[in-house]
């Protein structure tokens, strides 16, 4: 049993949750319902996978009140399984203590400021007038360029870039690869060749976001990008200049979002998903993944777009279909009347 380990009352009480079974039953990790082991905590959150309670050796198991009844093992009952078993999960995957000071190959400039208990890492460097914030942590290879702030508590992981007038606020954590800050696509057409527009603004970021890695979200061409509090951003996902997200949203890898968009709270947005410029999208909105949305959306609910996927000798047939749909749409109308 490793060094950390919990008994369900614990966790009960910690958490606010109810024992099934004995309160005295003892965990030291986590795992699935089918590889989690006796000293281990596993959870039951979809139905689909009831069915394994009955064969599982874990030792406590987060569950509904419906599940738990006629459950012979020991359990945590909670309104949100997976949200429990997240939080739980939490205690076996602390983060890494980073000491207080500054790395003697960092480079900072005279003008920029760092607290006294932030943690500054390896070959970082930091640019004029830019401040790192009580408690913050800026890992190895870190760039921080001119007029930054990254705020209290907040985490670069490493090998994070940002350039210009980005703004972090408290408990933000970016992972390795990231660039905040970086030049809007903004581009005019002058006789014949294109002309650079000016990237004026900064970039916004609220408290408690997270940001994946290899992320890019530019700064505004006049105004500022912005995220709200609490945004999720998943790997290698695009946000363009001036583009505002709101507080709680969450987006799976490799999303794109085109400049000037305005995303709602509260919003999902599944993988590979396309959001062109200057379009808006309500609070509560679920786009699928692989979903393009060429147009505003003012109504809460699930959106999807695309083909399904299917044997390609069927997808053959009706690509060429397609190209017939235009003179049968207007067939149509004179077989009706």
């Amino acid at each position: 049993m490793s060094a950390t380990s919990h008994t369900a009352n614990e966790l009960a009480e910690r958490f606010g949750l109810r024992v099934h079974g004995r309160a005295d039953a003892r965990i030291a990790g986590v795992g699935t319902l089918a590889s989690a082991g006796p000293d281990q905590l596993a959870f039951l959150a979809n139905p689909r996978y009831r069915g394994q309670l009955a064969t599982t050796r874990a030792g406590l198991v987060v569950m509904r009140e419906s599940d738990a009844e006629g459950f012979e093992g020991d359990a945590l009952v909670a309104r949100d399984p997976y949200s429990a078993f997240a939080r739980i999960a939490a205690l076996f995957a602390p983060r890494p203590e980073r000491a207080p000071g500054i790395h003697p190959s960092a480079s900072i400039d005279p003008g920029a400021w760092v607290a006294d208990d932030a943690h500054v890492g390896a070959f970082v460097s930091i640019g004029a007038r830019s401040r790192v914030e009580a408690g913050a942590s800026i890992g190895p290879g870190c760039v921080i360029g001119e007029d930054c702030v990254v705020g209290a508590g907040s985490e670069l992981v490493a090998r994070v870039t940002l350039v210009t007038r980005v703004r972090l606020g408290e408990r933000v954590r970016v992972h390795p690869g990231a660039v905040l800050g970086a030049d809007g696509f903004g581009l005019a057409m002058d006789e014949g060749r294109w002309l650079n527009v000016p990237q004026l603004g900064g970039v916004v970021v609220g408290d408690d976001c997270e940001i994946g890695a290899n992320t890019c979200i530019d700064r505004g061409a006049i105004e500022d990008t912005v995220l709200g509090e609490d945004v999720r951003l998943d790997n290698q996902i695009q946000v363009g200049h001036n583009v505002v997200v709101g507080a709680h949203t969450a987006m799976a890898g490799c999303v794109a979002v085109a400049g000037s968009a305005r995303i709602g709270r509260y919003c999902l947005i599944g993988g590979g998903a396309g959001i062109v410029g200057h379009i808006e999208i309500c609070d509560r909105v679920v786009v699928t993944a692989m979903s393009l949305v060429t147009a505003s959306i003012r109504e809460p609910g699930e959106y999807s777009s695309g083909t399904p996927l299917m044997d390609n000798r069927s997808w053959r047939k009706n690509a060429a279909r397609f190209k017939q749909l235009d003179a049968l749409a207007r067939r149509v109308p004179r077989a009706e009347s």
